[in-house]
């Protein structure tokens, strides 16, 4: 969308919601975009998932704090969509990208694109495969994590019985590296059975209803280990709702719906990632590269380790980081 101002000197605002709607404004700030921009773009899936809206609110108030207006969108891990909110960057002359895409594959080519104009972009969370189009990939360190994660629900198994497993995407690089992370430590173990692997795409209702049908025809399973926390809670629901309410689950995210249920003993463990502290380093790095004439300050691929969190740990564990850590 487009405003031409009437005179040199005015400036037209525009406010978008974090949802994306092109009409009224809930946590952006005025998205002028002056001769020498000052507009942070940020774009991530549905803020309805807790993790997201985190990684909105970080960036955007990190961008505020030095100076930046912002334009907080999101995508609802649509590649079309995605790329007609990264052509709006484009469009609007935006200093810089902040961007958790909506697959790897099927975001390269509107990365490229606002590379090609002049538009750096900076990604969360989420990795692309091709290296060189976007200024940095700044993500949790899915393997580490799973590793961790993949322990725990070892232990709590006792090294031993049958589980189930929920996978994120399939076009979701974090996925498979979570997926793989968690069988390095749980092929381990030959008394550790999987009897069902499903995808559940990420989604609190599809890893409900996944639950209750891998329920049905193993109703001996002792655990399930989830790709992300929602799928964990859709999961625990399903456990909750059946008649073995004592099945071990074990989400990844740090969740603060999960961090609450830890504290009621209910889901067993998660896996935080540090959501807000890699948004905070993705503006801060978009700041460094702007003010140095479009030098990086970092080497492109970057990883945050995750930590574990369980009974021993949850209380101290606020919007995804775990005070003194």
């Amino acid at each position: 969308m487009r405003f031409r101002p009437l005179v040199p000197i005015v400036v037209v605002a525009l406010a978008l919601t974090a949802c994306g709607n092109k009409s009224d404004d809930s946590s952006s700030s005025s998205a002028a975009t002056p001769a020498a921009s000052k507009l942070i773009v940020i774009i991530t899936p549905s803020p309805d998932n807790v993790f997201f809206k985190a990684e909105q609110d970080a960036s955007a108030a990190e961008a505020k704090k030095l100076g930046y207006d912002t334009l907080v969108l999101s995508h609802d891990d649509d590649p079309t969509k995605q790329s007609q909110e990264i052509d709006t960057a484009i469009s609007r002359k935006a200093a810089a990208i902040i961007l958790d895409n909506a697959g790897a594959d099927s975001s390269e080519a509107a990365i490229q694109r606002a590379k090609d104009a002049k538009i750096p972009t900076f990604l969360i969370d989420r990795e692309i495969n091709k290296t060189g189009i976007a200024v940095a990939q700044i993500v949790s360190n899915n393997a580490q994590g799973a590793g961790l994660g993949g322990s725990e629900f070892a232990k709590l198994m006792g090294n031993k019985g049958k589980y189930a497993e929920l996978t994120g995407k399939a076009t979701d690089t974090n996925a498979g590296v979570r997926s793989q992370g968690y069988h390095g430590i749980l092929d381990q173990f030959p008394d550790l059975k999987m009897v069902a692997q499903q995808s559940a795409n990420w989604d609190q209702a599809e890893a409900l209803s996944k639950t209750q049908t891998i329920l049905q025809a193993h109703p001996d399973i002792k655990g399930i280990i989830a790709g992300n926390d929602t799928m964990a809670l859709g999961a625990y629901a399903a456990v909750q709702a059946g008649s073995h309410k004592n099945i071990i689950v074990v989400g990844f995210d740090g969740s603060p719906d999960v961090v609450s249920s830890i504290l009621k003993d209910g889901i067993k463990a998660t896996v935080l990632q540090p959501a807000s502290k890699i948004s905070e380093m993705a503006v801060d790095q978009a700041d460094a590269y702007l003010k140095a004439g479009g030098k990086a300050s970092q080497p492109e691929k970057q990883s945050v380790d995750c930590v574990l969190v369980n009974a021993d740990n949850a209380k101290q564990v606020t919007n995804f980081a775990v005070s003194g850590s």
